[in-house]
């Protein structure tokens, strides 16, 4: 079995980066894929996309499957990182405002970093947890600036998928112990895309209907947004120090996804983007450079 390599200093940067990068863009093709799609239809065909590249890769690679007594451990984090994930996610955007679900979403790096340290014992100095409060003030800054923070149901879904995904983040960080980022990636989405198939037979009626652009926007946040971002998220868990060196990258989503839509939709960013913004940029900056003072 295939063992990560040694660990550097800042590689994880550039994987976590254009991880984050890939994952803004979600917004654009995932309202092209909805037009077509339902939620939960855009949801599996996404991850057969996604399975679909990864078997590719696997049978270039000559990459075979997990051991087996590791099977059961990848169908969970494959139902948390995924299953779970996708299915709370849309069943949340159903019933809560863009902004409610932005604001929860971003506890998922809080949650990964105190899970870690409830569960690995990793140490996250004072100064990180300062850097933490200081990005998540600017999510606040840019989802309540208008007042459109709603209390509704649809929350308690989105904070099952917050706990998923933080949760998947753990398992990812535990697994490249003894597989590959590729492979820790690859057995997951496999596992997740066999509970994903239920929403399958809903999903048929919708392909024989979808436009070619609806197919395009699925197909790309299925491989880049699925395959190709998982595989460099997971790199850069078995590159950096602690898991909260990775997932604090996820408070500059928002960031990023406002400055994407202003570039490829023409929305100009309010002045909450401007402030939250900088608050944001200014706690990842803090959580890097005192990275080494824990």
């Amino acid at each position: 079995m295939e063992k990560k390599g040694q660990k550097s200093t800042n590689a994880y940067m550039i994987y976590a980066g254009i991880t984050t990068v890939i994952w803004a863009t979600a917004a654009v093709f995932t309202q092209s894929a909805q037009e077509s799609f339902s939620s939960q239809s855009a949801g599996v065909i996404r991850y057969l996309f996604a399975t679909a590249a990864i078997l590719v890769v696997m049978a270039v690679k000559r990459i075979g499957p997990p051991s087996l007594k590791d099977v059961p451990k990848f169908l969970l984090s494959g139902f948390l990182g995924f299953t779970c994930y996708v299915t709370t996610f849309n069943l949340a955007m159903e019933s809560i405002t863009g902004a409610t679900c932005s604001i929860i979403g971003q506890v998922i790096p809080i949650l990964t970093a105190v899970f870690s340290c409830v569960i690995l014992r990793e140490k996250i100095p004072l100064r990180g947890w300062t850097a933490i409060a200081m990005a998540f003030a600017g999510i606040l800054v840019m989802a309540l600036w208008n007042g459109a923070f709603s209390v509704d149901p649809g929350i308690l879904w989105m904070l099952l998928a917050a706990v998923s995904l933080s949760a998947y983040n753990l398992t990812q960080r535990v697994f490249v112990k003894d597989y590959t980022a590729f492979q820790a990636t690859a057995y997951s989405i496999i596992g997740g895309t066999l509970f994903l198939l239920v929403f399958l037979p809903g999903a048929v009626p919708e392909m024989r209907e979808a436009t070619a652009a609806a197919w395009g926007s699925v197909a790309y946040l299925g491989v880049f947004g699925g395959a190709v971002a998982y595989v460099f998220w997971t790199k850069a868990f078995s590159l950096a120090e602690r898991t909260s060196d990775v997932s604090n990258f996820m408070f500059a989503q928002p960031l990023l996804a406002s400055l994407i839509g202003f570039f490829f939709r023409g929305e100009v960013p309010g002045i909450e983007t401007v402030l939250g913004g900088i608050l944001v940029l200014g706690g990842m900056f803090l959580f890097q450079t005192g990275k080494k003072t824990g």
